[in-house]
């Protein structure tokens, strides 16, 4: 199979499974709190399995540069607050928080994007993992934009609208990639995305995707999904 076709393939389905995040809004659950506090909680968890155990360590191999890699990841911490830092002086109704959600996932599936594909055209298995990670933690992401649109407009297609455009900015990731830089893409620079990409998804597990599981005030559940998303990501080293 030509490798970047498979790329392609493996973004997209990545991006895609934002759409399972709709899931909810078929079904009449009674606290959805829990629903939402169990999904970041344990995306959390993955997200920073990922994050130290894989994407970190390649990066280091990749660019053998200690130093780099604590730069750029560093530069991935920065790069999330400041993005957290504008959305926080945003009104936080039910509905504007679904539509900023997915903004600001956008912003974030984008270099999700650039990396899966990236990484899956040097490397199957790592980008195959990668893309994985990604699928469980999109679930989540798809909820946190599918539940306040929908419950706040009563409007399926809302929701699903506002969905789909934060999960097909993966695949615009990709396709970026492969037009404007597909033909820069060695080593280095797969370490570099790594490194910055684990910044950013140190940041959001622990500073955004925590903190807003424990608001739901399921502290067992925070605790309890946290540890089997870390531990459930080891299985696939």
């Amino acid at each position: 199979m030509n490798i970047v076709f498979f790329s392609f393939l493996v973004t997209f389905i990545a991006g895609l499974s934002t759409l399972l995040g709709l899931i909810p809004i078929y079904f009449k659950i009674k606290n959805i709190n829990i629903l939402i506090s169990l999904s970041l909680a344990f995306a959390a968890g993955v997200m920073l399995s990922v994050s130290i155990n894989s994407l970190l360590i390649e990066s280091f191999n990749l660019t053998n540069n200690l130093l780099s890699v604590i730069l750029f990841v560093l530069i991935g911490i920065l790069i999330s607050k400041i993005i957290n830092k504008i959305l926080k002086n945003i009104d936080n109704k039910l509905y504007k928080l679904g539509i900023m959600n997915s903004i600001a996932l956008m912003i974030h599936n984008i270099p999700e994007g650039i990396l899966t594909f990236s990484t899956t055209t040097i490397n199957i298995n790592l980008g195959l993992q990668l893309a994985l990670s990604i699928i469980f933690h999109n679930i989540p992401e798809g909820i946190s934009i599918s539940v306040p649109i929908y419950y706040s407009t009563n409007s399926k297609k809302k929701a699903w609208f506002y969905t789909i455009i934060s999960g097909f900015s993966e695949f615009l990731g990709a396709l970026l990639t492969y037009i404007f830089m597909y033909r820069y893409i060695n080593d280095s620079f797969i370490g570099i995305i790594l490194a910055l990409t684990t910044g950013i998804m140190i940041y959001i597990s622990l500073v955004e995707l925590v903190p807003n599981s424990l608001s739901y005030k399921q502290k067992k559940i925070t605790y309890i999904s946290f540890i089997i998303g870390y531990i459930f990501m080891l299985f696939f080293k």
